[in-house]
């Protein structure tokens, strides 16, 4: 068993962390093993055409998204350590401080202690984009208290729904959360504890990779998900035993070889853990440099888009329907649980930056931006006792509600999601910086030796106007890639300090803006916006959503017991005087109020309706 660690010796070394990078690897497992292969060895092209930014070059400044930001930030900062390590510490026959969180996550919970791993997730990246300490000393106590109670009983789960059907789902979240640690918060320790969790965990986890199929019938884990933290781990600690377990656990055979062929395959499988495992194939496409990898997420987007609802969102009742038959339609009036929506909007935007750092296409944008808005920004808000969003409801006369247990899997995904905001908005390559959202902000980066700050205003996407203020010591000379979104209705402009920019800004594309910036540049980018309609599904045209730039709109308190669906006629929407992105229209003799889906809390609404 390995020396227990104080927490004076813990947070000395995790203080003088510096650079976040591999530091050379000490072998923790009793076989001799080999430092693993460079990241796609052998390939002949660069894979990435796009990169991210770090959280800290990047930072939201107002706006929804910035509004929903700091509420995640407060609200999971305030989480009490003691109450989030006490089943660890009970499990581990330690003091155990703390009152039971309950629900899913505490003491004879459905997976005691699941979400740790992306609680300390959620809160690094937080803590790495704001520079707050308090996140950064918030990481180091969780990751301390977690590595004691591993220092007294090396199996890293805190009860027997985990380990028993639960194991490497849970697994993944701890590699993830002590990932995060190690690299955004600079807990030093964290590394140390990364192939003690694993080696701890193997003895409960499937010795080979086995699909779930569907929602109620086992087998329950998800193996084929842990690929992607794997391959990162493998380089965190050099262990090559991890990165064979990265590659050994690729779902291949079921399900990413048929995809890679253009099979569509996601039918009637569970929904959330598949589109995850998705990013497990895009991490082995870097890893390993097989293409088939990055067609199997290609066509996986692909066939996922055909099966959406206007919101982005997909999986009614947690399960992936065959397109073209109408399923959707259906889900409308059999279920009110259509989209996991934290956990489904994290896998959504994961998969859209893999697609659009191999790609530089910006359809992936549009897809990312569509689910940002109408799915995580359009959740309710968690309480202070455990309640949680989980499902979005599209059925007539829906309301927003939290799910019936406390901290379930999408309290997890929900920190990690708002929390991954800011690597939505810009990417960058050699000499041009791509601006993928709109929403104010600022990104700091260096090109051909210069500093560069671009800070982004703007009231989108109730307002069509974006201005982009250039910061920099010294004429820098790049190109600014601009995202034309594809449901444009009009021809965007672009003007460059008043002066309007002429050539290719076609809708689904990037505009490039090359030229020498100076300090104080300024580019205006309009943006028109129309109203639009979106059928349910090709099989019943008359059911429809209504759009007006990225976001869906919803009727508000229409519906009742036995009242017919609204009937929705565009052309008699008129703006609501003293309410911003507000619109009604008339229909049997009723006033309905239009809102934005993100802006519904408390209300019935709709988002679905028959066309007039």
């Amino acid at each position: 068993m390995n020396q227990p660690t104080s927490r004076r010796t813990f947070l000395q070394s995790a203080a003088t962390a510096a650079g976040f990078g591999v530091i050379g690897a000490r072998a923790r497992w009793a076989r001799a093993r080999s430092a693993p292969a460079a990241p796609g060895a052998g390939r002949s092209a660069p894979i990435e055409r796009l990169h991210e930014f770090d959280y800290g070059d990047v930072a939201l400044t107002g706006g929804p998204l910035k509004a929903q930001y700091d509420f995640i930030h407060a609200h999971y900062l305030a989480l009490d350590n003691d109450r989030l390590l006490q089943v660890y510490r009970e499990h581990a026959g330690l003091p155990a401080p703390g009152i039971d969180m309950g629900g899913w996550y505490g003491a004879g919970g459905f997976i005691p202690g699941h979400a740790l791993g992306q609680y300390i997730s959620g809160i690094a990246r937080i803590g790495r984009c704001t520079g707050d300490e308090a996140c950064r000393s918030k990481v180091h106590e969780l990751v301390h208290g977690f590595g004691r109670a591993l220092d007294a009983n090396p199996v890293p789960y805190a009860g027997e729904g985990a380990w028993k059907m639960w194991p490497a789902y849970v697994l993944d979240k701890h590699m993830i959360g002590l990932i995060d640690a190690y690299r955004l918060s600079g807990v030093r320790p964290a590394r140390s504890l990364i192939p003690r969790v694993i080696h701890g965990a193997l003895p409960f986890i499937s010795p080979v990779s086995r699909d779930r199929i569907g929602v109620k019938n086992p087998p329950y884990d998800e193996t084929y998900i842990v690929s992607e933290n794997l391959f990162t781990a493998a380089h965190l600690t050099g262990e090559r035993r991890v990165r064979d377990l990265a590659v050994k656990y690729l779902l291949d055979k079921p399900y990413f070889d048929p995809l890679a062929h253009g099979e569509n395959v996601l039918a009637g499988r569970q929904a959330y853990s598949h589109v995850m495992a998705l990013s497990s194939a895009a991490m082995a496409y870097l890893e390993l440099g097989e293409p088939r990898y990055r067609d199997a997420i290609v066509n996986g987007w692909r066939f996922l888009q055909e099966q959406s609802y206007a919101t982005g969102g997909w999986g009614p009742n947690e399960l992936l329907i065959a397109p073209g038959t109408g399923a959707l339609y259906s889900s409308l009036a059999a279920t009110e649980n259509h989209f996991e929506t934290p956990c489904g909007t994290y896998a959504t935007m994961k998969l859209a930056r893999y697609l659009m750092r191999f790609t530089g296409d910006a359809r992936y944008g549009d897809g990312l931006e569509r689910i940002m808005w109408n799915g995580l920004l359009a959740v309710r808000p968690p309480d202070s006792n455990g309640n949680s969003p989980y499902y979005s409801s599209y059925h007539p006369d829906a309301k927003k509600v939290f799910y019936p247990q406390k901290w379930p899997c999408c309290s997890g995904t929900l920190v990690q999601g708002v929390a991954d905001y800011v690597r939505n908005v810009y990417f960058h390559a050699p000499g041009a910086l791509y601006v993928n959202l709109f929403t104010p902000s600022r990104v700091r980066w260096r090109t051909g030796g210069r500093a560069v700050t671009l800070t982004q205003h703007t009231d989108y996407p109730a307002g069509e106007s974006v201005t982009l203020h250039i910061q920099t010591a010294a004429p820098a000379t790049f190109t600014l890639m601009i995202r034309i979104p594809g449901w444009l209705g009009a021809q965007p402009e672009i003007r460059v300090n008043g002066a309007r920019v002429t050539g290719a800004a076609e809708p689904g594309t990037f505009a490039a803006v090359r030229r020498t910036w100076r300090d104080g540049d300024r580019v205006e980018l309009h943006l028109p916006q129309a109203w639009r309609t979106q059928t349910v599904d090709r099989s019943h045209p008359g059911t429809v959503a209504l759009l007006r730039g990225p976001l869906v709109y919803s009727a508000l308190n229409f519906a009742g017991p036995g009242t017919p669906v609204p009937r929705l006629d565009v052309a008699g929407l008129t703006p609501v005087t003293g309410a911003e992105d507000s619109y009604r229209q008339r229909d049997r003799g009723q006033q309905i109020l239009f809102v934005p889906f993100y802006k519904v809390l408390n209300e019935s609404y709709n988002v679905y309706f028959q066309r007039a």
